[in-house]
């Protein structure tokens, strides 16, 4: 494969989105190459020992490197301004790994209590079995991060915003105390996207993504990313993956490369479509409250403003009469569909009570902000006024 560089200069976020990465085999094919493969042949038997042994440095195995899911990854490391980035076949594979790779028995985690429900799974229920302890906190308040973070801590992971309220983490300030007790900070920042947020400029170590949503935002694939410094990246999580075989297919790794050339004009759209249809539900009588980071009502509106330069696509949003008011909008929905996916073109709605934190304790739930009444909306690419219209009259009806 012949590696395409147009220039040593830096390039801008729209070109590395498009460019990035790339490389070009002896067709010189303009798009990117699918290698739907999982082995790779050896001149000599002495080529194959190098190759193992990592005395030469080429591709002997599609669960350990492909060139596609190359390409990939170091597009969207370039995007994030991360040394390096590993793609796994799902999101929650990517928060598993990050975890998981560097933690053992005796260790400890500490994370707010507003996560997504696989995430609280993974942390709250997984991560004990094996011995390594655990403690949740409200993510929004600094004074249970600085308790909580007095003891030395493995890791701390994070999710912002969160799924499905919204929350807003102070990413430089936990960063600075997760480093003062020996950790690694990891954050979610599916939410966001590269686009609207950089934790790692902020101080955090590492960044997760589920690939299925905005990178891919079409609803096609499944996909996962790891991002981090060269070193965490090849010596702590790459034997855990090479071993363990969370592996990106290729084909869906081209997938999601289509998706990165056109993330920051889709998440712009997203955002700008969501900030008019929060300002639409925080006016109607039916709703209880709106959760919007870009809200001036959001209890952390002022952080989010200094953290992050877009709000995102998602919208959460508590109806008055609770659980069967709900019922009766999703019903009364006629474009934007019930799926509990989110970041796709089309508008997505949800009930995290019954659907993705339904197996939360009411107690895990409550504590999250999450009521029966709550509905958790990802606003999508169609024109905002027919979504604006749509909830209108689901509302009236």
């Amino acid at each position: 494969m012949t590696k395409n560089t147009p220039t040593k200069r830096p390039l801008r976020l729209r070109t590395r989105q498009v460019r990035a990465g790339l490389s070009r085999t002896g067709f010189s094919e303009t798009n990117e190459a699918i290698f739907m493969n999982s082995g790779y042949v050896y001149g000599s038997a002495q080529e194959a020992e190098e190759s193992f042994d990592g005395t030469r440095d080429r591709m002997v195995y599609s669960r350990f490197k492909n060139p596609t899911v190359a390409v990939f990854e170091e597009r969207l490391a370039a995007l994030e301004g991360a040394e390096a980035c590993r793609a796994t076949a799902s999101g929650m594979a990517a928060v598993h790994a990050a975890l998981v790779c560097q933690l053992k028995s005796g260790d400890r985690v500490v994370a707010p209590r507003a996560l997504f429900g696989s995430c609280t799974w993974i942390i709250g229920d997984l991560l004990p079995r094996f011995g390594i302890e655990v403690e949740f906190i409200d993510g929004t308040d600094t004074a249970q991060w600085e308790r909580a973070l007095s003891r030395p801590t493995q890791v701390v992971f994070l999710e912002t915003p969160s799924n499905p309220t919204l929350e807003i983490v102070d990413l430089a300030r936990v960063a600075e105390l997760t480093h003062k007790a020996g950790g690694r900070l990891v954050v979610d920042n599916v939410f966001a996207t590269p686009i609207f947020q950089a934790p790692l400029s902020l101080g955090a170590d590492v960044v997760v993504y589920s690939a299925t949503k905005h990178i891919d935002g079409q609803g096609r694939c499944l996909g996962g990313a790891v991002l981090g410094s060269a070193e965490f990246c090849n010596d702590v999580l790459g034997p855990y993956l090479r071993h363990t075989g969370p592996a990106l297919s290729p084909f869906n790794a081209w997938v999601l490369l289509k998706g990165l050339e056109t993330l920051d004009l889709r998440v712009e759209c997203h955002a700008a479509n969501a900030f008019t249809v929060a300002r639409f539900l925080e006016s109607r009588p039916e709703v209880a409250r709106v959760l919007y980071p870009g809200l001036e009502s959001h209890p952390q509106h002022t952080l989010a403003k200094s953290q992050m330069c877009g709000y995102g696509g998602v919208v959460a949003f508590e109806m008055k009469g609770g659980k069967d008011a709900a019922y009766k909008l999703l019903d009364g929905l006629e474009v934007i569909d019930i799926s509990n996916n989110l970041g796709d073109s089309k508008s997505l709605v949800c009930h995290p009570w019954t659907t993705t934190h339904q197996r939360l304790t009411p107690e895990q739930k409550a504590e999250q902000g999450i009521t029966e009444g709550l509905l958790r909306l990802s606003v999508g690419l169609e024109d905002a006024d027919d979504l604006v219209d749509d909830l209108r009259l689901a509302l009236e009806s």
